[in-house]
């Protein structure tokens, strides 16, 4: 028998003294330290676990200092076994045939550092770097990142995905945090070629996911009430004929919120089509829905900042 571990906050194996807030299916960015527990909260209360309740959350990685020390620990590694093969070098001098061995490096010389192992070509992982831009290596594209937003480490559908970097508690629920603005890119399902049936399809998941529950089935904002298209078109994107929906959700707590989805073909592999998903909290300043139109006119194909699209370009046959 298997239980979900409940939301709340946990120690973090890899910060001593630190608690880190468990979602119920993932570790999120937010901490606090271990003795500042919020009374008023249930699930701030010291978990222990019982014969046959539920599973402690697995642990959280680990501090970058751990790592570091990992590399460290490598690189002496490293070190110990070029210095051994210098040392055979030395003492073994000429070989059978008279002539002596390549010289190899002197404790006085520099170790030549080895260059870094990368995965994917240098504009690729340059991109994938940059704090100010979000790139789906899988679909071949990348996005801008507004001020004041940030590249989310973990979510549930593990889809590359940015938000504000600040969250609160959700109006529909305190055991659970809500983000004012998010975008997350993912493939269409497979089979599905149409950009504009895929977006019309998509809408309602799109808003579903942001505004209605979450993976826990909690309704976060309350549920949705009733919805109005506010934009239904063709657009290009990253130079490709997509399409375009958006709505306007009223919510049974909170001021509802603003979606949207794009699809369009992908610039790599089959093309399969690119789905783009935008949720903004309404009546916000700092989010105005013309925002939502300027991080579709940023999405490029991976290593191409010059390519042409957006909403309003014109579509050719």
């Amino acid at each position: 028998m298997s239980f979900a571990t409940p939301p709340g906050w946990y120690p973090d194996a890899g910060t001593p003294g630190t608690d880190r807030w468990w979602d119920g299916t993932a570790w999120t960015a937010h901490t606090r330290p271990s003795a500042a527990v919020a009374p008023h909260d249930p699930a701030h209360q010291p978990y222990v676990p019982q014969a046959f309740g539920p599973p402690v959350p697995p642990a959280p990685p680990l501090s970058r200092g751990g790592s570091r020390t990992r590399v460290l620990a490598i690189a002496l590694s490293g070190l110990l076994v070029l210095g051994a093969a210098v040392t055979a070098a030395v003492l073994l001098g000429p070989d059978d045939s008279g002539t002596r061995a390549a010289p190899g490096l002197t404790a006085s010389d520099p170790v030549p550092s080895a260059p870094a192992a990368s995965a994917t070509p240098s504009p690729q992982a340059g991109q994938d770097g940059d704090p100010g831009v979000l790139a789906d290596q899988l679909n071949g594209i990348t996005l801008a990142v507004p001020d004041g937003w940030e590249k989310a480490k973990n979510t549930s559908d593990d889809a590359p995905t940015i938000r504000t970097a600040v969250s609160y508690d959700c109006p529909g629920t305190s055991a659970s945090f809500c983000y004012r603005g998010t975008v997350s890119t993912r493939s269409a399902r497979a089979g599905r070629t149409d950009p504009k049936a895929i977006a019309e399809a998509d809408i309602t998941t799109a808003a579903d996911k942001a505004y209605e529950e979450d993976v826990l089935g909690r309704r976060t904002h309350g549920g949705i009430t009733s919805h109005r298209v506010l934009k239904a078109q063709p657009v290009a994107v990253a130079g490709r004929a997509g399409y375009l929906v958006r709505w306007r959700v009223a919510t049974g707590k909170g001021p509802g919120g603003v979606v949207q989805s794009v699809a369009f073909p992908s610039t790599v592999g089959s093309e399969t089509p690119v789905i783009v998903r935008l949720a903004f909290d309404a009546d916000r300043p700092e989010l105005p829905v013309s925002l939502m139109d300027t991080i579709t006119r940023s999405i490029r194909p991976i290593g191409d900042s010059a390519t042409s699209g957006g909403v309003g370009a014109s579509i050719g046959p």
